[in-house]
């Protein structure tokens, strides 16, 4: 009986566990299902409110937001700090993309928007200390010298496939990214992940450059016509016209040119950013000079080998102080008084105001801010009364050769950020750059990464009121901007020696000439440190023993490159122009065929 007693009870039990067990599981499974319902609810909320246009299906974009919230699983809850400069697109990725990729992940991000003289600041703190300041980074390209020599930046292109491929998004088509090229290292692996682009181009005032009666002016004193200007030359001459000439519009007193001057660190983006490039410094080749680069450092193979003319590079040769020397007359004799005294970040709002003709240096980062409705340079009808268009080259400049600068901040990952971290970081990297939100991203911020982006129809509708941003980014033309290349080793040691020596110059109490003369010492003088230390390998800096300039002239024209050159004769050619609809006319109306990737 006992024996039947516990039979009946174990039968009993087994019933009621049993019950249990089928109940437990009911509410387990309403209890995974109602969060996936509400993920995908949020998913789709994020889709229809914010992510559109795209150049993704809906349900192609819920596809690639699922892997993000399922790939994220392992760190959900998990706090990273990522950081990026003060502009309107990483402003847009801190305020919107970071909330949606929480509420899509359970990944908590906070990214700080700070200056970027600041950002460069505290990567340099994370890779001479190794202590993990931030967990990503959002850096401009122009560090690419400096991130594959150090050894203390992941090589992407072997994390996309190794150690991180299980965070690395199945529809991130690298090959779609435009400024690939300005990412990879000399070994062929990419370093960094482009996030945003914007170029410096030539801006000009359309309605002016238009009206009959200044066209028959212009045609009449210089012999040519009103139009785009090809050269530095046609600039000037567009300058002096304005200035002089014109003088005055509805009253108001009008400039042929703006420009900033004030020794201040911002005074050096002004000629890293590829201003001598503009005026012919260095050697042919895209992204870059080879040898020779727009900084005027000479490279023998992976090896930066000098930047002064002594050494073979060009940042004190003839082009390089051309390129100051008219930088300098024109802000004095054709730009407001007050610009002088300016920065950077002063100097930006002032064409929109209504009273500058021209600036040759323009950054088409200041779009969104000069479409706006009401302001001076607007139409009514909410057409723009600018046009930018690609910039004029100077007399040291030939075929073959970068024309001026394209900023793109990169997505990078440090070896110092631990492993689990890290993963989550590039979650969110990948997250602000997906196909799912960066068409989006490309109209607020109006940079662009993506060349699927640049031909998007909701871009042609919008162009028109856009001042020839997108006839630019969709023209050959656009290869020729890029940023600062393989040839700089250390950019942040290297770059804070622009300012303060060409702000010298700038002041007046250098020479163009004794200016770029102690720029080109002050780089050997880094180089010849960095070389000394050993701290960069095989790829390092090893300097060329001096040489009269002669030596280095000869051997350019020996070997059929250019830098360093000779001074020219005539450092002021005829003006030539050209006729901005016809220009614009030229680029082709459709997308190029991508080569399949191997």
């Amino acid at each position: 009986m006992r024996q039947a007693r516990r039979k009946t009870g174990l039968s009993t039990r087994t019933r009621f566990t049993t019950m249990a067990s089928a109940m437990a599981l009911i509410a387990a499974s309403m209890a995974t299902a109602l969060p996936a319902r509400a993920d995908d609810a949020t998913i789709q909320k994020w889709i229809d409110d914010e992510f559109q246009p795209s150049t993704l299906s809906k349900e192609d974009q819920k596809k690639e937001l699922q892997w993000f919230a399922k790939a994220a699983q392992p760190f959900k809850g998990m706090d990273i700090n990522v950081v990026s400069e003060t502009i309107t697109t990483h402003e847009y990725e801190s305020r919107t993309l970071a909330k949606a990729f929480t509420e899509i992940t359970g990944i908590k991000v906070k990214h700080d928007i700070i200056q970027e003289g600041d950002v460069v600041e505290k990567l340099q703190t994370q890779m001479q200390s190794g202590k993990n300041v931030y967990d990503g980074w959002i850096n401009d390209s122009d560090l690419i010298g400096t991130h594959f020599r150090y050894n203390q930046t992941i090589v992407l292109s072997d994390y996309m496939t190794g150690e991180g491929k299980d965070v690395t998004d199945p529809m991130l088509d690298v090959n779609d990214f435009i400024g690939k090229s300005f990412t990879t290292a000399p070994d062929g692996k990419l370093y960094q992940l482009p996030d945003q682009q914007f170029a410096n181009l030539y801006w000009f005032r359309y309605d002016w450059f238009t009206n009959p009666d200044y066209k028959a002016k212009f045609k009449a004193k210089y012999g040519y016509d009103l139009g785009v200007p090809v050269n530095w030359s046609a600039y000037e001459d567009i300058a002096e016209f304005f200035t002089n000439d014109v003088k005055e519009i509805n009253g108001v007193k009008v400039y042929g040119h703006m420009d900033y001057g004030k020794k201040d660190p911002s005074l050096g983006w002004r000629f890293t950013d590829a201003w001598l490039s503009m005026a012919g410094n260095g050697d042919k080749g895209i992204p870059n000079g080879l040898p020779v680069d727009e900084w005027g450092i000479r490279m023998e193979g992976c090896r930066p080998v000098g930047s002064s003319v002594e050494r073979g590079g060009d940042v004190n040769g003839p082009a390089a102080v051309y390129a100051i020397t008219k930088y300098l007359d024109w802000l004095k004799k054709y730009a407001p008084p007050q610009a002088q005294g300016m920065t950077f970040s002063e100097a930006g709002p002032v064409p929109a105001q209504g009273n500058i003709a021209q600036q040759i240096f323009w950054y088409t980062a200041f779009t969104a801010d000069m479409v706006k409705p009401g302001i001076a340079v607007m139409n009514a009808d909410g057409t723009p009364k600018w046009r930018m268009a690609p910039s004029p080259h100077g007399a040291y400049w030939r075929d073959g050769m970068k024309l001026g600068y394209q900023d793109a901040g990169s997505l990078t990952l440090l070896k110092s950020t631990p492993a689990d971290r890290r993963k989550a970081a590039w979650l969110y990297l990948q997250f602000i750059v997906s196909k799912s939100v960066s068409l989006k991203k490309s109209h607020v911020g109006l940079t662009f990464i993506r060349e699927s982006d640049i031909w998007d129809k909701s871009f042609t509708e919008r162009a028109p009121k856009l001042g020839g941003l997108i006839e630019f980014y969709r023209s050959p033309a656009r290869v020729q901007w890029t940023p600062t290349g393989n040839n700089v080793p250390d950019y942040p040691k290297l770059a804070q020696l622009w300012w303060q020596n060409i702000g010298d110059a700038s002041s007046g109490a250098k020479t163009p000439q004794a200016a770029m003369d102690a720029l080109a010492a002050a780089q050997d003088s880094v180089m010849e440190r960095i070389e000394k230390s050993g701290a960069q390998g095989a790829c390092g800096p090893k300097l060329n023993k001096k040489e009269k300039p002669e030596y280095w002239f000869a051997k350019a024209e020996k070997d059929g490159t250019i830098a360093p050159q000779r001074k020219l004769a005539n450092e002021k050619p005829k003006g030539e122009t050209v006729d901005y609809d016809t220009l614009i006319k030229s680029w082709p109306a459709s997308p190029p065929k991508r080569a399949e990737a191997k």
